[in-house]
């Protein structure tokens, strides 16, 4: 019988213990992270009481079935274990675990091999650099450089790199210095386990507003629906009344039944309707009704024009977002 280890017995054991009390456990891929950057992400994990437990993957594999018999279903976990991957124990909620993680993450340089996360494009312009050895590096990496007026010069828009493909070294070598960083280091969660439940990246990868705005939306619906078919409930009763009151109101008007409510609105119905014939009648001499209708002749030319102004304001082109931006800021000038 092979021997085994103490410290891999030990390991296994420790990892073991923490999946088995903590309430969240998750497999994060720490593949292309430097060491520095590494140990500065799990001391900022560490503040926020997450535990980052890095080992072989055979002794992770080993540690889950373990943890597997006092807590069923964990063993879901084994799917992600694989490449350069590491155990992350925590009470924090699968959500917030992910987005603290993405938080964490920064561009970075290409290496020589690396593949392009998306295509890797050099833009048309001006560069910072005089003239000399670096115009050679720039067209042996692909990059269509020239002089131009003292200076180098990217004549076109290029891509470089397809999604997918490698970076070339010489390509590598020279992008830093025109601060294209195509690669995003940090620590990437594959999957989390809570309560029996396991949710893969797909699941978290929402916006914080997500679910919130999905549940906002269900209730304005709902309550949408339930004073449409006249559903009395808690929240629909208040728009019920109104809408029924609205109603009553019109009704009352169509059908001219004086009320306490409608009352002012039936006369100013009845006067207008009077005035309109009284303006038909030729050779009117009520002073009264001359000096209504005149009042209401001069309001027609005003609302005519007010009407003219908002139809001019509908017809005005629409001012881009770049247009709005630089009249803000000029704003500041």
């Amino acid at each position: 019988m092979a021997h085994v280890a103490t410290w891999k017995k030990e390991r296994v054991k420790e990892l073991t213990d923490v999946m088995v009390t903590s309430p969240v456990v998750a497999i994060v891929d720490v593949h292309g992270i430097p060491s520095p950057q590494m140990q500065i992400m799990r001391k900022g994990m560490r503040a926020n009481d997450a535990k980052v437990l890095m080992t072989r993957n055979k002794l992770m594999l080993l540690a889950i079935d373990e943890a597997a018999k006092q807590r069923p279903g964990i063993e879901q976990l084994k799917s992600l274990v694989g490449g350069q991957c590491a155990i992350v124990a925590t009470p924090m909620n699968p959500f917030k675990l992910f987005r603290q993680m993405e938080a964490t993450k920064a561009k970075a340089a290409a290496k020589p091999g690396d593949i392009a996360p998306e295509d890797i494009k050099v833009k048309a312009g001006d560069t910072p650099f005089k003239p000399g050895p670096i115009v050679g590096e720039f067209q042996k990496a692909g990059i269509p450089a020239a002089i131009d007026s003292g200076k180098i010069i990217i004549r076109k828009d290029t891509v470089l790199v397809k999604e997918g493909e490698p970076v070339p070294e010489d390509l590598a070598k020279v992008l830093p210095k025109l601060e294209i960083l195509p690669m995003t280091i940090g620590m990437d969660l594959l999957g989390a386990f809570e309560d029996g439940v396991m949710y893969n990246r797909d699941i978290l990868d929402v916006p914080a507003d997500y679910y919130p705005s999905l549940l906002a939306t269900a209730v304005s619906n709902a309550i949408a629906l339930g004073v449409g078919i006249a559903y009395p409930t808690t929240q629909t009763i208040k728009p019920l009344l109104v809408k029924a009151y609205r109603g009553a109101t019109a009704v009352s008007l169509k059908a001219a039944i004086p009320t306490q409510d409608n009352i002012k609105l039936l006369l100013a119905k009845a006067n207008a309707e009077m005035l309109a014939v009284a303006s038909r009648i030729p050779g009117l001499e009520d002073d009264r009704l001359k000096q209504q209708l005149a009042a209401q002749a001069t309001a027609v030319p005003a609302v005519q024009e007010e009407k003219a102004e908002e139809k001019e304001e509908e017809d005005k082109p629409e001012v881009s977002e770049e247009d709005a931006a630089a009249g803000l800021s000029a704003l500041f000038d």
